[in-house]
Formats: C-alpha cells, sequence, structure tokens
C-alpha cells in the first residue's frame, strides 16, 4: 500500500441464505413454471448424479427446458422481472448507503461485489444491484431476441474462489485468464487479501470463507433468524475454523453483523494509517 492513499476494501457476498431467504428461483420462475421448490431441486440432484455433471450447469439448462415445457418466457427482462419479487433479509436495502457512509468517514474506499452460483439475469432485477461494483454470478447467453439459449457462465462452490482473485489483483474481465493467473506482487495488488470480507451461508460458501480466512481477509457466516438447524450449521463452521464469526442474517443498524462490519473497517482504517506512518519514516 502506497503511504497517502487512501485503503481500497472489499466485501464479497454471496446470495442465495446470505442476502435473502432461500434461494433466488423459488420466489417467481418455480411457481410461473408449476413446480415445487423441493421437487426441481431433487430432479437437479438426481440428473447431476445420473450424469456425473455440475448441478449448476444441471440446474441452468433444466430452467430452459422447463420452461420451455410450461411455455414459459425466458427473455433477460423476463429475468430481471422476476428478481423484483425477491424478498430480502431485514436491513439489506438500507444496508449498503449505511456501511459506505461509515467506510468513508474512516477514509475507506469500500466496494462491494456478489459471488453467487445464482442467476445473474434475476440478481440483476433485485433493488440492491445498483450497490454492486461487480456482479459474478451464473449466466445465460442469450439470442439476437434476447432469449436465453444456453449457460455461458456456471459459477459453483469451488470456482467461486477464482473471483476473490480476480477482486483481489483488479481484474473484472472474465474471459481474461491469463491476467488473474499473472503473477502480481502483494504489495501492487488493487485490495489486499486482508481488506477483504466475505459473507455466506452455506456449504458451497466453505472454500472462500477458508481462502480469505486463511489470507488474512475476514470470514462472516450468517444465518436465517429462527430457521431451525440454521445457527448449528454456522456454529460448526466457526467450531471447525472455517469462519471468524456467526452472526444472524439481520443487516439493519446495529445489529451483531453491523457491527462486525464496522469494527472491521476500522481494523483496516488503523492498519492503513500505521502503515502510512512506518511507510513515510522509512
Amino acid at each position: 500500500m502506497v503511504a497517502g492513499k487512501k485503503a481500497t476494501m472489499a466485501i464479497a457476498y454471496d446470495f442465495d441464505g446470505t442476502l435473502a431467504p432461500g434461494n433466488m428461483q423459488e420466489h417467481q420462475f418455480l411457481p410461473d413454471i408449476g413446480m415445487k421448490p423441493q421437487d426441481f431441486w431433487q430432479e437437479v440432484r438426481d440428473t447431476a448424479q445420473k450424469n456425473q455433471a455440475d448441478e449448476v450447469l444441471v440446474y441452468m439448462n433444466l430452467m430452459l427446458r422447463k420452461a420451455a415445457g410450461s411455455n414459459v418466457s425466458v427473455h433477460k427482462k423476463d429475468f430481471k422481472d422476476r428478481g423484483k419479487q425477491v424478498p430480502l433479509f431485514a436491513g439489506v436495502e438500507e444496508w449498503f448507503g449505511r456501511i459506505n457512509k461509515y467506510a468513508k468517514s474512516t477514509g475507506i474506499n469500500l466496494n462491494h461485489y456478489l459471488i453467487s452460483s445464482g442467476n445473474a439475469e434475476i440478481f440483476e432485477g433485485t433493488a440492491i444491484a445498483k450497490y454492486f461494483e461487480k456482479v459474478f454470478a451464473s449466466r445465460y447467453l442469450f439470442d439476437a431476441n434476447d432469449v436465453a439459449t444456453w449457460p455461458a457462465l456456471a459459477i459453483n462452490y469451488t470456482t467461486k474462489t477464482q473471483f476473490l482473485f480476480r477482486i483481489n489483483k483488479g481484474v473484472m474481465d472474465i474471459s481474461d485468464n491469463a491476467a488473474v493467473n499473472k503473477y502480481i506482487p502483494k504489495e501492487d495488488r488493487p485490495v489486499p487479501f486482508e481488506n477483504i470480507v466475505f459473507i455466506g451461508d452455506g456449504t458451497t460458501d466453505i472454500p472462500c470463507f477458508r481462502l480469505v480466512k486463511d489470507l488474512g481477509g475476514l470470514s462472516v457466516a450468517v444465518y436465517t433468524p429462527h430457521q431451525k438447524g440454521a445457527k448449528a450449521k454456522t456454529d460448526d463452521y466457526l467450531r471447525t475454523g472455517r469462519i471468524h464469526v456467526a452472526v444472524p442474517a439481520i443487516y439493519t443498524e446495529n445489529s451483531e453483523l453491523d457491527k462486525v462490519i464496522k469494527a472491521q473497517i476500522d481494523a483496516v482504517a488503523s492498519r492503513h494509517a500505521l502503515n502510512s506512518i512506518v511507510k513515510a519514516n522509512a
């Protein structure tokens, strides 16, 4: 980090179960095609197991096949409209403006990123999409009429970690594989790992939890309030050393999560101030 410059910090979020309850497809898309969530996801698991396939690719393909069979439109606009129906956890809509303001008051430049196996096109319809610097989520290819035809990008639990390195190195072009694998000295990376926070909720987030924790950042697991067994799962992540802290998915001011993130912003600001003094006197 160069003395005199602002520190840059990143918060990367999962979506399903992290910013919103359940899976984003369950709120509008599955009702549109007349399927219950448990039936759809069981078919995904069965198909993936039978064909030794990636579950994310399977669910994306199954969405298109079921939509065609039910005469349900899959234009880009249709996905975005469904995103408007996705409910968010308490405080999420106000979270970004408040946290950005707090970070700015400490001299921190804060950016938000999504790293999700869910549909980017649905997420883009949510009220919070505008707050994200970059959205890394599973995407479709669309034809000349803006109709989804095939998966363009499938993000699963292991490939999620790639996007943390993209944030770390400032490589936002997903098609550029050379740049993300290029050696960049730690001090030249736009967002050091110790300035990265990852917030997730489930087993698909474990590689990201562990990577961020091991490289000096902050790993936070959230759980759905009042949901049976939800806290026990994240407590297990805590017990096995995969995360730093587990808190309810409540984003309101003075919530546990609010306090954790503000404390981390303070820590990054203090560390940056100390490093600046040390470098100025070197």
